[in-house]
């Protein structure tokens, strides 16, 4: 069961519905959920990373992987799955402890590859909220800003992307002041929520924890603008640099 559980050992289907029985469990969406997930190891492409990157970022890249639908929530940073490479990597260079350029470039290209998840034939619905604290921030300088903000618009036109942004002056603003993904599952158990924390990622997946987020992203959504106001004062920013 410990290999099972650390990854090192492939699980089967039946062996999945095999443990059910004989754990009681009787939520029949919950066990076919599970069972769809078996059928042998696969590498996934964060593994090219696994001797370069804390092992937090991998199990990041894996959850938004195997996502139905994510919601992310940013005070200060434009979330990573929706920033350039100039802006990533001035983000890594203000890292504390400082990065390596060799370091950086790696952490460029991984938050670079995570975005494929967002293009392609069956992209994931996501919705970024963000506060106009973060679209102010100008790492790298007007230049690298601006074209940072001009791809948020770009980007917000996906069918599967959108944007909300809180301006300052709303009133009303509930935040955890950590960078929130949250990750639904093929069933509500198996959602998962990632913190981005000055230690790294935390994962959380109890039921009152994945609550209390859902209420969190709920309320930040309820305080940000519409998607066509939050593009019209994403380019009033951008016309500002």
């Amino acid at each position: 069961m410990s290999n099972i559980e650390a990854g090192r050992y492939a699980v089967s289907a039946d062996r999945v519905r095999t443990l059910a029985r004989n754990y009681t469990c009787s939520d029949e969406a919950l066990i076919e959920a599970l069972a769809g997930m078996t059928g042998g190891r696969t590498r996934g492409w964060w593994e090219d990373y696994r001797e370069l990157l804390p092992s937090g970022l991998l199990d990041l890249a894996e959850m938004e992987h195997h996502a139905r639908k994510l919601r992310v929530a940013s005070v200060i940073h434009v979330p990573g799955l929706l920033q350039t490479t100039d802006h990533a990597r001035a983000s890594f260079n203000e890292t504390v402890p400082t990065l390596t350029p060799f370091e950086v470039e790696h952490r460029v290209s991984y938050r670079i590859k995570r975005q494929a998840i967002l293009h392609g034939n069956t992209p994931v619905p996501y919705t970024a909220i963000v506060h106009e604290a973060a679209l102010r921030m100008s790492l790298g300088g007007p230049e690298v800003a601006r074209k940072q903000l001009e791809h948020l618009i770009a980007v917000s036109d996906s069918d599967n992307i959108t944007v909300l942004a809180i301006p300052f002056g709303e009133p009303s603003f509930v935040s955890s002041g950590q960078p929130i993904t949250y990750a639904y599952g093929p069933v509500p158990q198996l959602d998962t929520v990632e913190l981005d924390t000055a230690h790294g990622c935390e994962f959380l997946d109890a039921e009152a924890q994945l609550a209390k987020y859902r209420s969190v992203l709920d309320r930040m959504e309820e305080s940000a603008l519409k998607p066509g106001k939050t593009r019209d004062l994403i380019r009033s920013i951008a016309k500002g640099l």
